[in-house]
This record gives structure tokens, C-alpha cells and sequence, in this order.
């Protein structure tokens, strides 16, 4: 009784902090594999939702696509011809996501950046050279290969805010994460009213806020982390060890926090086991991201959450850059499907959406006894 009334009262105490708003965490967290055989796995976890986003939902884009960007006056942006095409995830219904990747291998990922993203303020004069959030990740796919490309050309564009109605009334702060199949990965932050600021990716890791030199400060403060099981230790006449398995990486922080998953996701990423094939870094992707997987009730109160959602991790994605394919499985249907872009004739496809008809029930097969087969009556 003791221990369920110390649990109500901080139900209390996170109701009482948020002052009666409750949204889901944007707890984004991505990370990069290596396989022995040259593949490069770019992973995530997608909490980007107030609702069912349905992130299943796929947007492809042609070569030689016209695009005209957004700004606060309306579709006046810069206009650019794609040289490329690529695939991203939608969210309600957007022309971009939280995850995309191009034809050759080009991959771009948005995540979640309050208190820290400052976009440039908005002029009408630099209207040709100005997009929002979301056609920056269009633009970067549509038009480089290489992370390198994308380094040197970002002074081309200015990045404003746009507000998005159709995402509920929620803010739209992003930085994101460029890696191509060299194994190149960068992070793109726009803090201060337009300072770019690129950082080289650790392990290409990223979380949310704040400022990605501030991650890798942090990381200063777990450099006793270790992997394998910790050695006994001698006091006098007795000789202590550790309580079974588990031992390694003691210490690791456990909570949800941006601060906290970076600092995991490096320690998990750093001592992942060696990957013969891009297949195997992709599932092993998947292992490591479930560490990630964030219930819906640690985010928010019970009578706050959304109807049908059933995690604040909404969908995992793996995207095999060399092999130019993209993984994912939803918090409702955990069986891994994939999009091969390389079977995707670019130059004359459509400008589609692709529902993956995911369902929305987690499948189940039920494994049969026969008394026909082996053992005695």
C-alpha cells in the first residue's frame, strides 16, 4: 500500500508539472552500423506525433521533380528541378517525413530540436533563396549524393519557420542528420536566428536537444563505462563479485531524456559485436534501438493519450544505405517489411504516396500440436 501511494503521488507530480499539457515525447533516437562487407545502416526510432501519424505511409519522388518551397507568404521559396529521386516517410499526409533516402544512398533524417533551433527570420526579399524545414530535407535528397556535397552547399539556402496547421498546433524545430554509403555522417544544426553549425556525427549518433557540442561534452562525464562483466574485488578476507550477469556498462543512465539516449546509444553503438552483412547490422539495428522504445504511459498521463496510439515510439526504420533499402516495422505490427529503391525505375515513376498496409493489430501464429508427429501416446 506503501509503495502504491508513493507511485500515486508522483502521478500527482507530473501532472502538476505540466500544468494540464500533455504531448507525447519527440524522443527521437538514431544511430550507425558498420558491416564487415562495406554496408552502412542508418537507424532511428520515430516518436514524432500528438497522434496515430500513420509514419507508414511513404512519399516517392521522380527524377526531375519541380519543387517550390514554402515560406510564411505561401509556395514563393526556391524553385529547383530534383536531380534525383528518393523516398521518404510522410506524417499526416505531409510531402516529407522524418526519414529519407535517395537513389544513391543519400539519407536524411529530421528530429526533434526545442529550445535550441532559431531559423533565419523571414525576409521577402530573400524569398528565392527560402524553405522551410521540411523542404530543406526535400532539397538535400533531391539534389547531392554525398554528405560532402551537402556540406558545401548549404550556404546556398535559407531555412525559415513555417507554421504547418495540419501538425496540430505543434512547433516544428528540427535538426538533422546527413549520411551517405561512404560512411560519412553529419549533423546539421540552425541555432541563433540562421547560424549553421555542422558537426561531424559520433558514431552517428543523434537525440534531440541540446546543441549537439553539449552531447559530446557530456559524454565526458561516463568515461568509466566499460563493456564485459566487471572483475571481483579483494577487501581484507573476503572477495566480492558481481551479482551475476549484466555487470558491463553498470552505470549506463536508463531514462528517456535527450541527454540520457545519447549517451546510451553511444555506449550500445560502441560495443556492438562485429556485423558480417548489411542484413546483419540492420536487425541488430533493430536490437539495439528496442532499448529506445518508449511506452506511451512513461510520456504522458493515462487520460491524456491519444486515441490509438500505443506507443510514443511510433515506428523503427533501418535504412541499408549501400543496399539502398529501407526496414521499418510500427509500434502496432512489429513484422520488418522493406522498399528496395534499387527496383524503383526513378526517371519515369509517379509522384506518390505508397500506404504499406501495415496493420494495425500486432500479428500473432499460433504453433500447432499434432498427435501424429513423434513422442508416445
Amino acid at each position: 500500500m506503501k509503495i502504491l501511494k508513493i507511485f500515486k503521488n508522483i502521478r500527482f507530480l507530473w501532472a502538476f508539472a505540466g500544468l494540464g499539457i500533455f504531448w507525447p515525447s519527440y524522443a527521437c533516437t538514431g544511430i550507425s552500423l558498420i558491416s564487415e562487407d562495406g554496408g552502412i545502416v542508418a537507424a532511428r526510432t520515430v516518436e514524432w506525433s500528438h497522434s496515430n501519424a500513420s509514419h507508414d505511409t511513404f512519399v516517392i519522388y521522380p527524377r526531375n521533380h519541380a519543387y517550390a518551397a514554402l515560406t510564411p507568404d505561401g509556395a514563393n521559396g526556391l524553385q529547383w528541378n530534383g536531380k534525383y529521386g528518393f523516398v521518404a516517410l510522410s506524417s499526416y499526409g505531409q510531402p516529407f517525413g522524418p526519414d529519407g533516402m535517395n537513389e544513391h544512398g543519400l539519407y536524411v533524417g529530421m528530429y526533434y530540436f526545442p529550445d535550441f533551433a532559431s531559423f533565419e527570420p523571414y525576409q521577402k526579399e530573400c524569398a528565392a533563396q527560402s524553405m522551410s524545414v521540411g523542404d530543406l530535407m526535400n532539397w538535400i535528397l533531391s539534389s547531392f549524393t554525398t554528405v560532402e556535397e551537402v556540406r558545401s552547399n548549404l550556404d546556398k539556402v535559407r531555412v525559415v519557420y513555417v507554421n504547418d496547421e495540419s501538425f496540430g498546433g505543434a512547433p516544428l524545430p528540427f535538426h538533422w542528420k546527413v549520411a551517405d554509403p561512404s560512411g560519412a555522417s553529419i549533423i546539421i544544426e540552425i541555432t541563433d536566428q540562421g547560424r549553421v553549425r555542422v558537426f561531424d556525427a559520433l558514431l552517428g549518433v543523434i537525440t534531440n536537444s541540446p546543441s549537439y557540442d553539449w552531447h559530446l561534452t557530456n559524454l565526458r562525464n561516463y568515461l568509466g563505462l566499460r563493456p564485459g562483466p566487471e572483475m571481483s574485488v579483494r577487501i581484507e578476507d573476503r572477495n566480492f563479485t558481481p551479482l551475476g550477469a549484466g555487470s558491463g556498462l553498470r552505470g549506463l543512465p536508463g531514462d528517456y531524456t535527450p541527454p540520457s539516449r545519447f549517451v546510451r546509444a553511444v555506449a550500445l553503438t560502441a560495443s556492438v559485436k562485429p556485423l558480417e552483412s548489411s542484413e546483419e547490422a540492420v536487425f541488430e539495428a533493430f536490437r539495439i534501438l528496442d532499448n529506445f522504445n518508449i511506452p506511451i504511459g512513461s510520456s504522458m498521463e493515462s487520460e491524456k493519450i491519444p486515441e490509438g496510439v500505443l506507443s510514443a515510439t511510433q515506428i523503427t526504420t533501418a535504412n541499408d544505405l549501400t543496399g539502398r533499402k529501407i526496414y521499418f516495422h510500427t509500434m502496432a505490427d512489429r513484422q520488418v517489411r522493406m522498399l528496395d529503391l534499387s527496383k524503383i525505375n526513378f526517371s519515369d515513376v509517379k509522384h506518390q504516396f505508397i500506404d504499406s498496409g501495415v496493420s494495425n493489430t500486432q500479428t500473432i501464429k499460433e504453433i500447432m500440436v499434432s498427435r501424429e508427429v513423434g513422442g508416445a501416446d
